[in-house]
């Protein structure tokens, strides 16, 4: 039987690759697996993360549209931190803007959210020891 629980690939619809490319590289320190000209296979752990040049992304989701990145955010994706506040002070030095946190919240994890150029919301984590 074919399981649909083994995530492979995240693709990232971008208005531009290179910014964007350059913002993971030295947000996540990570290094392109592929690369051509309108994409730039990266990996986290162990999905791969494709930023594809939204001018691509149509034949991949047609008949539906792709939104604009102006459109709002319609994901986030969260990665397990160990210490939230260290991890913000590191983006903070990186350039990069947070767009709210570290906030403890109800559900016992303290996070903090941020976007990469093309709009797509991060959000690190750490759980609260009870």
């Amino acid at each position: 039987m074919n399981s649909l629980n083994n995530l492979e690939c995240v693709t990232l619809f971008v208005d531009d690759l290179a910014r964007t490319r350059t913002f993971y590289e030295t947000v996540f320190d990570a290094r392109p697996i592929y690369s051509d000209a309108v994409c730039s296979v990266i990996g986290l752990g162990g999905v791969m993360i494709n930023l594809l040049q939204e001018t691509q992304a149509l034949q991949l989701v047609e008949p539906v549209v792709p939104a604009a990145s102006s459109a709002g955010p319609r994901m986030l994706m969260t990665i397990r931190v160990a210490d939230v506040d260290e991890a913000c002070a590191r983006l903070r030095q990186s350039g990069v803007d947070l767009v709210n946190g570290p906030i403890d919240r109800p559900w016992g994890r303290r996070t903090a959210a941020f976007s990469d150029p093309s709009g797509h919301m991060w959000e690190i984590a750490q759980e609260i020891p009870s």
